[in-house]
């Protein structure tokens, strides 16, 4: 309080004493005034900054799609943070900033299976409003709903894949045979071109337990009319006959030689180099096969068609496990509206055209699958476009990854024949719904 006396005392004897001090004293008041006014307006000139963590493979062809957005939107910026070549690594790396409450990161890059799991903890912006029909429509069905939980939309599709069946239209045709329509015939053509000495192999696919087991076995699953969970009402059906005739079908083709012992450890580059060094007829893999099996040094380039999984006999169509990537936006984010507006623009048709180009990943926009311009760079896209139309969704559940590692667990036991194929499939619905009903009391 003296201080405080002492002080006015002191600026008001030399504000009369001194007319040096009184100009000194205006001028320091003007220049204080004018920065009170012009800080604030600097500020708000300065580009908002939005923070999103990728996969560091899948960083340089998604520059295009930023540079295309700063270009329209000069007072924004999208910061890509380089993360592992993991995905469950990235997913972790956000699972744990969320879990600490101050998360960095405005814009989240997810793989399908990640949404209801986001969503479930409150770590997303509901888009359901902010997202209209028309901007919807010129997705797959298929892409739009893996951004659901609980018929909330909360994630927007960037890019697709989808399970493709690639076999060797050479080989077919040299022996007077016709592509495979059921899984039958992929044993039925398998042992033909094996007894021909065409092939070593019959059909190769990923068996080593981890999630490609899981996206592997859902299409077969859907080719014997079955199905894993449903989101909705949360049955359970893999100790369903069509579940256990699925896992014996897979069981059968390395019994009878159609598919090599070690599959059971294969992931989809084991199995692609196999079918690759021409020593296979058939192939369960993704899109991005197509390029490698078709470069110059490759031994099958222009020897290999593509079609979608087959059903098994009796059964209308076969599935195509979906994958893919899309972006939503963090609770968290400080700049929700800049944040909705980089969603719109990263998924709509100009720059998702531009980034395809790019990228050489499956378009999430149907019309993109026929463009002539992709076709040209891209001529197997049509067939990509009835491949995806066929795609069969992984369950849109909170606890997914803990069904997951259920069903990767016993489907393992029951294919290297550590269980009988109805006993594992049983014992894994069991700790399944166990599962899901310790969610509905939490």
């Amino acid at each position: 309080m003296n201080v405080t006396r002492s002080l006015r005392q002191f600026f008001t004897q030399r504000w009369h004493q001194s007319r040096r001090f009184r100009v000194g004293s205006w001028l320091v008041l003007t220049v204080l005034s004018a920065l009170l006014v012009v800080i604030p307006v600097v500020l708000s000139q300065q580009p908002v900054t939005l923070r999103l963590l990728m996969l560091a493979p899948d960083i340089p062809p998604y520059k295009v799609l930023v540079k295309a957005f700063e270009a329209q939107n000069p007072g924004i910026r999208i910061q890509l943070d380089e993360g592992p070549n993991s995905a469950n690594t990235n997913e972790d790396l956000y699972t744990t900033s969320f879990l600490l409450g101050n998360s960095p990161y405005d814009l989240i890059n997810m793989d399908v299976v990640w949404t209801p799991k986001f969503a479930a903890a409150g770590w997303l912006l509901d888009l359901t409003d902010q997202v209209s029909a028309q901007d919807l429509a010129g997705f797959s069905p298929q892409a739009v709903e893996s951004g659901r939980y609980e018929g909330r939309l909360y994630r927007m599709p960037v890019r697709s894949d989808a399970g493709v069946l690639y076999y060797r239209k050479d080989l077919i045709a040299n022996a007077g045979l016709q592509p495979p329509k059921t899984l039958d015939d992929i044993m039925s053509i398998s042992k033909t071109l094996q007894d021909k000495k065409a092939a070593r192999w019959g059909y190769l696919w990923q068996g080593r337990q981890y999630e490609g087991l899981v996206t592997m076995f859902v299409e077969v699953l859907k080719g014997f009319g079955g199905f894993w969970i449903d989101p909705q009402s949360l049955d359970v059906g893999l100790d369903r006959p069509e579940a256990v005739r699925a896992a014996e079908f897979l069981r059968q083709t390395i019994a009878q030689g159609i598919s090599p012992p070690g599959v059971t450890t294969y992931v989809e580059e084991d199995t692609r180099r196999i079918f690759q060094a021409g020593d296979a007829v058939f192939l369960r893999n993704w899109p991005y096969a197509w390029e490698l099996v078709n470069k110059d040094d490759s031994r099958i380039k222009g020897k290999v068609g593509i079609m979608p999984m087959v059903p098994a006999p009796g059964q209308p169509v076969g599935g195509s496990c979906l994958g893919g990537w899309g972006v939503g936006i963090a609770k968290t984010t400080r700049h929700p509206q800049e944040a909705l507006k980089a969603v719109k623009f990263l998924t709509s048709q100009a720059p998702q055209k531009a980034y395809i180009l790019e990228s050489g990943y499956v378009p999430s926009r149907r019309n993109l699958f026929n463009d002539p311009e992709i076709v040209a760079k891209y001529s197997h896209y049509p067939q990509l476009l009835k491949i995806v139309d066929q795609a069969v969704l992984r369950p849109s559940i909170a606890q997914y990854a803990q069904a997951s590692d259920i069903l990767q667990r016993y489907l393992s036991a029951a294919l290297t024949n550590q269980q009988a194929p109805e006993q594992a499939m049983k014992d894994a619905a069991g700790e399944t719904r166990r599962l899901l009903a310790a969610g509905r009391k939490r």
